[in-house]
């Protein structure tokens, strides 16, 4: 029996706001994040993900009001990234009502801490964020063609995505949320390729992220190997609704809770 495919919108907030934007460029203001996950709770949503999109880019911890005001609302799993450099601060997240943690640079910078956030808590807790995108000319070289990116985009981490996916695999990471950032905000669907690649190195679910636009998007992303589809601005400005998405999931031949 194939476990349900699972669907989950994204809050990418910056300043107390849910936003998107574009690659991560030109945010506009989607909503406040408390609101919207109530309504996303109630719409049937699988999971929620919280990113704290600018707490690596200026250097500071994930903001624990939203956190907590966030999960007193909902009654789905809640992810929290942003910012997370310690053990410390996953307990901290923890304890506001976060059920998984996602960490992206502070991994990056010391792959050690994926081993120690899973020791201490069960790699349950713990989603390893790639934010992958192919390498252009004069970038990079790696033997996928696709590189790790920080900063929401903004620098290269000079890794192998595929690479860097399965090591934090096997380092104990629970979950692998891939984000596409070549598609993010784009809505032309997500990257296919990119899923298969992962797919073909971890057995851990993988969770596809970055360009979903239609309903029609999402039957592919599972049937190239992702176990679960997050999606952000389709749902928040209300272009398709979770009902949707499972709609054409379970149609597609998916099973959906």
């Amino acid at each position: 029996m194939s476990l349900a495919v699972r669907v989950i919108p994204c809050l990418d907030v910056d300043g107390g706001r849910v936003v998107k934007g574009i690659n991560f460029l030109d945010l506009r203001d989607a909503g406040d994040p408390v609101e919207l996950a109530r309504t996303y709770d109630a719409e049937g949503a699988d999971e929620l993900t919280f990113l704290d999109i600018s707490a690596s880019h200026e250097g500071r911890a994930t903001t624990m009001e939203i956190v907590s005001r966030t999960a007193e609302e909902v009654f789905i799993p809640l992810t929290v990234g942003g910012g997370i450099s310690s053990v410390d601060d996953v307990d901290r997240l923890l304890r506001a009502g976060a059920d998984k943690v996602a960490v992206n640079t502070a991994a990056i910078h010391r792959p050690e801490l994926v081993a120690e956030i899973a020791d201490r808590f069960g790699n349950q807790v713990l989603v390893l964020s790639v934010d992958a995108r192919r390498v252009t000319a004069g970038g990079a070289s790696t033997d996928s063609g696709w590189e790790v990116t920080t900063h929401g985009g903004r620098k290269s981490a000079g890794l192998d995505a595929i690479a860097w996916a399965r090591r934090a695999a096997d380092l104990g990471a629970g979950e692998i949320l891939l984000n596409a950032m070549d598609a993010d905000g784009t809505q032309d669907g997500f990257d296919l390729d990119l899923i298969a690649a992962v797919r073909r190195e971890v057995t851990i679910p993988v969770i596809a992220s970055g360009g979903a636009g239609a309903v029609d998007h999402f039957a592919p992303a599972v049937d190239a190997g992702a176990d679960a589809v997050l999606a952000a601005t389709v749902f928040h400005f209300g272009t398709l609704r979770i009902s949707d998405v499972k709609g054409a999931l379970e149609a597609a031949g998916h099973p959906v809770r």
